[in-house]
């Protein structure tokens, strides 16, 4: 029996390969759908390994049993996880009917999936810059910023703040008469959230039965977490080790509730799992892409629900009086927390070098209070958030930035509010990734 030369099964193979017809749509829905169920699986045995990886879970009991009972080594986990990303990645683009929302799933699974197994490698030890880490993890780069670029925000809030003695002294004492008295914060933070809430109803659709009770605690290296629940309801959490100061009460209604992740999740429930049956969003893994949108969108949404001058004319009539501050003093305190804001990305970078090695942990602590004007005890705390979370500490500015400028870029404007809420709304019901909204 004579053997077909190589060259010709070559040309043979290529010639049935090019005439077979290409993967149907609902041939690809139906592998996304197996995909998405091994990567829950992966998520939840990886949480085995990791206490506080999974930060939400609402599918079913019995998987997370699985999970638990006989999750998979670290080794195993990564090769799986990396070889779901390139089975993913290496389907055809979605077409036919709802193509681009299925397109956007796509590519949501395999960066998901990659920041799995970025995630095993670390913990089997694997090093990686700060840059890699949040590359891996949060599909994002936060720029570099130098000393001398803080150095200017510095002065000008050292102009605005004359007096005697260091610049962070002086804003530490400046401050101290914007603080929430602890027998004042529940209604503070109550009236707070009642007007993100009723902002952001005006809005979108709420799910019905949706909410969450407020718990003030100690002891955290955070000042705010959400503890999504699943079935439209959160446990929001208020760390009080440390003063609170009235802005914050606004800034962490909307972060951790309306229109932050309290409606981010339940959007995500209702829109994804719910109707569409996509089970990946039934669960939360804190180190991944999901999160720089989450906490991006979080606080963004802050600006998104009180545009303009309008926050400080809530807080001028509302609460400042309920924290039995003078409402006088709401715009000089706001023209300076503006400036602050510029200051930012200085937490970036003490983290950055303090991760990297280049800063000891009283360095870092000493950075903070120099650039950042926090206080050592506030210094100390954000040094702990490093320990715990690593490089997750660009989500919140960077995050903000790309998601503003996504926004913004579409005619989200603030002189456009419709515009902005219904672009904003996208990315909190739909699949996104960071790298796909930067121009």
């Amino acid at each position: 029996m004579r053997t077909l030369p190589a060259l010709l099964i070559a040309a043979l193979l290529t010639a049935c390969s090019a005439i077979a017809p290409p993967p149907s749509p609902a041939d690809t829905v139906s592998a996304m759908d197996g995909i998405a169920r091994r990567y829950v699986a992966l998520v939840l045995e990886l949480g085995t390994h990791d206490d506080g990886y999974v930060d939400a879970y609402y599918g079913p009991p019995e998987w997370r049993q699985q999970a638990e009972a006989s999750p998979r080594s670290l080794a195993d986990l990564r090769t799986a996880a990396e070889a779901l990303a390139a089975r993913i990645e290496a389907l055809p683009p979605a077409t036919g009917e709802e193509a681009e929302l299925r397109e956007l799933r796509r590519v949501f699974l395999g960066k998901q999936l990659r920041a799995v197994a970025a995630r095993a490698a670390m913990l089997e030890g694997e090093t990686f810059s700060f840059d890699e880490e949040s590359r891996a993890l949060y599909d994002a780069v936060a720029p570099r910023h130098t000393a001398e670029e803080f150095e200017e925000v510095l002065a000008e809030i050292d102009r605005r703040l004359p007096g005697e003695g260091p610049l962070p002294e002086r804003y530490a004492r400046w401050r101290e008469r914007f603080v929430i008295p602890p027998e004042r914060l529940s209604d503070v933070f109550d009236a707070a959230i009642a007007a993100c809430r009723e902002r952001t109803a005006a809005h979108l659709e709420l799910p019905a039965g949706e909410g969450f009770p407020v718990e003030y605690v100690t002891d955290q290296p955070w000042s705010g977490y959400n503890w999504y629940q699943g079935g439209y309801q959160s446990l929001v959490q208020v760390n009080t080790d440390l003063p609170i100061y009235v802005d914050r009460a606004v800034d962490l209604a909307c972060h951790e509730g309306y229109p932050g992740h309290h409606v981010y999740n339940a959007l995500l429930e209702r829109e994804l799992v719910e109707e569409r049956g996509w089970v990946e969003f039934s669960v939360y893994p804190l180190y991944s892409p999901l999160s720089l949108l989450a906490e991006g969108t979080a606080n963004y949404g802050i600006e998104v629900a009180f545009p303009g001058d309008e926050r400080v004319d809530f807080e001028r009539r509302v609460l400042f009086p309920l924290a039995g501050i003078d409402p006088a003093l709401a715009d000089e305190y706001y023209a300076t927390q503006e400036l602050l804001q510029r200051l930012d990305h200085a937490g970036n970078e003490a983290a950055r070098r303090y991760l990297e090695g280049d800063f000891t942990r009283q360095q870092a602590a000493d950075w903070l209070v120099r650039y950042a004007l926090m206080t050592p005890e506030r210094a100390a705390q954000r040094v702990r958030f490093f320990d715990t979370y690593r490089s997750y500490v660009i989500n919140y500015n960077l995050g903000q930035d790309i998601v503003r400028r996504w926004v913004e870029s579409q005619g989200g404007t603030a002189d456009a509010p419709e515009r902005r809420w219904e672009l904003f709304t996208q990315l909190l019901t739909t699949p996104r990734v960071p790298s796909a909204l930067v121009p």
